[in-house]
């Protein structure tokens, strides 16, 4: 059997809030469902029933702390509680997949440790699931 030709690399995605593109400040991020799930057994040796609920999603996001005007950290900081639209894809290009959906921001962390660079490590509730589409 061949080898799978539609396996890559995680490198030149997109990241967008609004209209801003942020790629160039993050890399780490994935849109991960939450599913609440639970089993219960039954008397029987082999009895078992199990139930799959609806799934919340969460943006997880790792990036510097960049806390100038243009800075991921100063958009989180001032748009605290708010929601934003977002584009997420995990290779940029015509045609390629893109997800898209909205997300409540959440006040990143501030400050480190001493010699390292300054990151943010948060996660930011979607509402609803993102859309999956296509890029432009």
């Amino acid at each position: 059997m061949p080898a799978y030709g539609g396996a890559y690399v995680l490198k030149d995605g997109i990241l967008k809030f609004g209209a801003t593109d942020y790629t160039n400040q993050h890399w780490d991020c994935s849109i991960d469902p939450e599913t609440p799930i639970q089993q219960q057994r039954t008397m029987v040796p082999d009895g078992q029933v199990s139930d799959a609920d609806s799934a919340t999603w969460v943006m997880k996001l790792t990036g510097f702390q960049d806390w100038e005007s243009t800075g991921l950290a100063a958009f989180l900081w001032a748009n605290a509680n708010l929601t934003s639209s977002f584009t997420y894809a995990t290779k940029k290009g015509s045609g390629k997949v893109q997800f898209t959906g909205t997300v409540t921001i959440v006040a990143p962390p501030i400050g480190g440790k001493q010699g390292e660079f300054a990151q943010i490590e948060i996660e930011l509730p979607l509402t609803g699931s993102p859309v999956k589409g296509v890029q432009p």
